[in-house]
């Protein structure tokens, strides 16, 4: 049995009696009944997510997943493939948009090389970015598959180790992404799991205007077409369509479930990964929250498909994990309410008639 089969038997539902005790404590919390709604809701998520009723979420990491993509040859991005190597080191010094957010949540950032076409130099060989790639980017898929079935399972086993190699230090993980091109093998994968048309799916990405759009949905459509992915078949599906990042965020996704850990999916590209995920293991949507929703079209839809309503809405779309780190604090004042307040009994106050 090899590490993904491992991983994918010890996925279990939410936990109920953990769900129970947790609900069963916050409808006594000094407060009108369920006064903060839908953080309230995430609280009793958190203990079935975690079989505890009283979760611990302080320690939050967001893991960015970066790869380049051989599609990017058919002109589907406003930036060149060189982009994706520039902004890992520029993740790993400090100066991108996730650093900023994960220093305001007081999270921790890794990065990880799972396919990026170019030598990371010094940071890759010093381990300030986790090396786990598979290739120097996917193949074409308007042309073929993006990577053989070895491969996939590689990325995704790549995945896996780092959600265990991470949990020591970590209660809650964040995923996310970098690699130019890549909402175009994301959208051919939310067209397949949702069986949506491209059209409906496709999203300008880095800002393409609408000469660049229409051939890149024409060029979704060409991967569908030359690749017949089988939704029935997650695998499948990373192999002829995906990314090595995709991939990976579907393996971090499925180390936290089979750790029983919460697992905040940042956008469109991690949306995917998340949908990967699902396909190989239907329960592993339970240790999944959704954290924002993006620009990109085709998000909505794919929250649909995982059963989601997502935390925030903030017209994001950069990726890198952003939109997880944002939503960091409202997890942990999630678990906090079942562990700092008081109950009326606890607090001496009189309760409602």
């Amino acid at each position: 049995m090899n590490l993904l089969e491992q991983t994918i038997e010890r996925i279990q539902p939410q936990d109920p009696e953990s769900r129970a005790q947790a609900r069963a404590r916050l409808e006594q919390l000094t407060m009108p009944h369920w006064a903060l709604g839908r953080l309230m809701d995430l609280a009793e998520d958190l203990a079935g997510m975690t079989g505890t009723p009283r979760p611990a979420a302080a320690r939050k990491t967001v893991v960015t997943m970066a790869a380049d993509h051989g599609v990017t040859a058919e002109g589907v991005s406003k930036y060149p493939a060189e982009v994706t190597p520039q902004m890992v080191l520029n993740f790993v010094n400090g100066g991108a948009g996730i650093n900023a957010m994960a220093r305001t949540v007081g999270a921790t950032v890794v990065v990880v090389d799972m396919g990026v076409a170019a030598d990371l130099g010094e940071p890759a060989s010093a381990g300030r970015i986790i090396a786990k790639k598979i290739g120097p980017g996917t193949q074409n898929i308007a042309q073929g598959p993006a990577m053989t079935h070895e491969q996939a399972l590689l990325c995704i086993e790549a995945g896996i180790e780092i959600a265990h190699d991470l949990a020591g230090s970590t209660d809650v993980y964040g995923t996310g992404d970098m690699g130019i091109g890549n909402t175009t093998p994301s959208a051919a994968i939310a067209a397949v799991f949702t069986g949506l048309t491209p059209a409906q799916v496709t999203g300008r990405g880095t800002g393409i205007d609408d000469d660049m759009f229409d051939h890149k949905i024409q060029v979704i459509k060409k991967a569908l077409e030359v690749n017949r992915p089988d939704p029935a078949d997650g695998m499948d599906v990373l192999a002829k369509i995906g990314g090595f990042e995709i991939g990976g965020i579907a393996g971090l996704i499925l180390g936290a479930a089979s750790l029983r850990k919460p697992v905040l999916v940042d956008g469109f590209i991690s949306t995917a990964g998340a949908l990967i995920a699902h396909a190989l293991a239907p329960d592993s949507a339970c240790n999944m929250i959704a954290a924002h929703r993006s620009v990109e079209r085709g998000h909505a839809a794919m929250h649909q498909r995982l059963c989601k309503e997502p935390l925030l809405d903030l017209n994001f779309r950069l990726g890198e994990g952003t939109g997880a780190a944002l939503a960091m604090p409202l997890v942990e004042a999630a678990a906090r309410l079942l562990t700092d307040v008081s109950t009326f009994e606890d607090a001496s106050v009189s309760k409602a008639e």
